[in-house]
């Protein structure tokens, strides 16, 4: 079997304040999105702007520190994975969902005087089901 990699990097601007939630188990969820602008000259030379919407689900600590630290218009560098589910709806429309499942959350520039800023590092505190998506 040959070996695998699955790995992002990235950094953006939160879109929303992060949204925490508690799964069943008790496990800290939180979700957020982060904008990732991109400058590029077309053809003609002129300079065009590009932005890509990127949902972000932390766990466990993790998730409870963005939620707490966190908030729309923030600056942060996010390591994780990329995660794609498959689902159908309830009118049989089969659907693909994308996110990063964050495992290190670096918070950047426009820190609060009470924000501690810097890396948060995950304990890879998911469900022990693994990869399911649990309903919020």
């Amino acid at each position: 079997m040959s070996a695998s990699l699955n790995k992002v990097i990235m950094i953006g601007n939160l879109t929303a304040d992060p949204e925490l939630q508690y799964t069943s188990g008790g496990t800290a969820r939180t979700k957020f999105s982060i904008a990732i602008n991109r400058q590029f000259k077309d053809k003609s030379g002129q300079l065009q702007e590009d932005v890509t919407f990127v949902p972000i689900v932390a766990w466990g600590s993790q998730a409870e520190n963005c939620a707490n630290y966190l908030s729309k218009g923030r600056s942060v560098a996010i390591e994780g994975r990329l995660r794609i589910s498959s689902f159908e709806t309830q009118d049989g429309e089969k659907k693909k969902m994308v996110e990063v499942v964050a495992q290190n959350v670096q918070f950047l520039g426009g820190a609060r005087s009470s924000d501690n800023a810097g890396t948060i590092p995950a304990k890879d505190e998911r469900p022990a089901s693994g990869d399911e998506e649990v309903p919020f």
